[in-house]
């Protein structure tokens, strides 16, 4: 059963600043996250807005929107085959756990301006 949906679209060339400040990055990226600013400045910026992207879908589809959460602790991994994940800490871990889901499915796309990230939200079915 689905418990929430959330979808966001960001604006890649807003993280050129954040891949400029490192220290910037770190204040809303997870540390696992934060080798992407070792790429290209354009991939960098992509894979920080898509990573921003996805920490928003996920607080959407909580229905809370990211209040209360710590962004660093929402973090956007890719499995071995390429398959992105959310790896959940701290504050977003509480969240998600409070939320009655079970499972969370991500996906993500961008391309030169625009980065998107959608998330649902899946709990088990109630029995009537």
């Amino acid at each position: 059963m689905i418990t929430g949906i959330g979808v966001d679209i960001v604006k890649v060339g807003r993280f050129k600043k954040w891949i400029e400040d490192p220290g910037l990055a770190a204040r809303f990226f997870h540390p696992d996250e934060l080798s992407v600013l070792k790429k290209d400045a354009a991939s960098a910026c992509q894979s920080l807005a898509v990573r921003f992207a996805a920490k928003e879908a996920f607080g959407k589809a909580l229905g809370t929107g990211l209040k209360g959460l710590i962004l660093k602790d929402i973090c956007v991994k890719q499995n071995p085959f390429g398959k992105p994940t959310l790896t959940l800490f701290g504050t977003a871990r509480k969240r998600f756990e409070n939320s009655g889901a079970k499972n969370i499915h991500i996906s993500l796309s961008h391309e030169d301006e625009y980065a998107v990230a959608c998330v649902v939200l899946e709990g088990v079915k109630e029995e009537v």
